[in-house]
């Protein structure tokens, strides 16, 4: 029997369908653009997306998934389940072109067609639909692909737009922190006919939680500390910027370093709320007198070589910010002696590993300063630096690295 071939009605109803569908879908992308142009909201283009496919394109059922740290289906329509309640099925993702499903035992079932949606090459998301009666008109499934990407892209954009955002506001909270650490250390240090003092910064990142201070009391009294606070980063340098603030102040009212360090550990737990702790050294130094006193909040030990002989100074109590009263706190007195050399670090300095894991430890470095004690502070500190660099070879350093030296040439 030979086909009967269409009416001339026949075709332009036919032709009249063909060009009100492009008409919506003219529109429709008119829309989408103008939607994304007005930065509207990711939520308002999936409703763009979802009202589109069911008034304009008369698709019966659909399910869109989109990747956004996971693949997840953000539209669902005519299905008898939910798949936004539904993972995605693996089997999904190496598809590169419109493809027919065929049946399968799972939910997906419901669908005909799955179509990609891709952007270089990098697969965003995936559209199903079903209901269809393959090769009417009325359905226009390249379309579909090109109108969910369009969509799709606009919205990976505006994550791009965010993350950029968010690394912005970021640099500038770094930026802000690193200048509050800058004026933690002091401007200028002594290099005098009785004394000489020379300190050293390297930060792990960008923000370190280590810190070192000397202040002038009296024209015979001075002030020298180092301190390391538990983690790093912003939080840290933020909490040392409230320590430093503290001292200062304490150093306007008193000498007394137990009161000193008393306070010191009361704030720090305020302010730290027991998730952070502080290690500390102090020491004022009367060279008028002849002497040192000296408080070790359980830090490293600072070392002190008189007369070829090195001391590690490590009295005093335990670990700023923890506990609510101070345990056995004590203050130790020194004689100094001319040409005497004090040297304060944090622990970035012993804890240098090689590739073979072993620490640079304190017997190489107190036989270092033992070996360089008659030198000038700074070539002290250029062999150091050097020492640790040769040790570690091409190992990062596994925390901040800060050294301070004190140098009594007379009094």
């Amino acid at each position: 029997m030979i086909p009967k071939a269409p009416s001339n009605g026949e075709k332009e109803s036919g032709l009249e369908n063909s060009l009100q569908l492009k008409q919506l879908e003219l529109n429709s992308l008119l829309e989408v653009t103008q939607a994304i142009n007005f930065n509207l909201p990711e939520e308002s283009l999936y409703k763009i997306f979802y009202f589109t496919l069911i008034a304009n394109l008369k698709i019966k059922k659909f399910a869109l998934y989109v990747f956004d740290s996971g693949w997840s289906c953000k539209v669902n329509y005519g299905t008898k389940t939910n798949f936004k309640s539904i993972e995605l099925d693996q089997s999904f993702f190496n598809v590169s072109k419109i493809s027919k499903l065929e049946e399968t035992a799972n939910q997906f079932s419901e669908f005909d067609l799955l179509i990609p949606v891709a952007h270089k090459s990098q697969l965003l998301a995936i559209v199903f639909i079903g209901g269809l009666e393959l090769g009417e008109e009325n359905t226009d499934v390249s379309f579909v692909q090109t109108f969910a990407n369009i969509i799709t892209v606009a919205i990976e954009n505006k994550k791009l737009a965010r993350k950029e955002l968010q690394q912005e506001a970021f640099r500038k909270e770094l930026e802000i922190a690193r200048d509050v650490q800058s004026h933690l250390f002091p401007t200028s240090l002594p290099d005098n006919t009785r004394v000489v003092i020379e300190a050293d910064y390297l930060p792990h990142q960008s923000i370190g939680g280590d810190y070192y201070d000397y202040v002038q009391l009296t024209e015979d009294e001075f002030f020298i500390c180092v301190a390391d606070v538990s983690g790093k980063g912003i939080p840290a340098a933020l909490l040392m910027s409230n320590f430093q603030a503290c001292l200062r102040t304490m150093l306007r009212q008193t000498s007394d370093l137990k009161k000193i360090i008393t306070e010191l550990n009361y704030i720090t737990r305020l302010n730290a709320r027991g998730e952070r702790f502080i290690t500390f050294f102090a020491m004022i130094v009367d060279l008028k007198h002849k002497k040192a006193r000296y408080i070790n909040a359980g830090h490293n030990p600072a070392i002190i070589i008189q007369d070829g002989n090195p001391e590690t100074l490590d009295s005093g109590t335990t670990i700023l910010g923890i506990f609510e009263d101070l345990p056995f706190l004590s203050e130790e007195i020194l004689e100094i002696k001319e040409n005497s050399l004090l040297f304060l670090y944090t622990d970035g300095v012993t804890e240098t590993s090689n590739i073979d894991e072993e620490e640079f430890g304190m017997e190489r470095f107190v036989q270092l300063l033992r070996e360089n004690t008659t030198h000038e502070n700074q070539v002290i500190h250029k062999k150091l630096m050097e020492e640790l660099n040769a040790f570690k070879g091409k190992i990062a350093f596994p925390d901040d690295i800060t050294f301070v030296s004190c140098k009594i040439r007379g009094f």
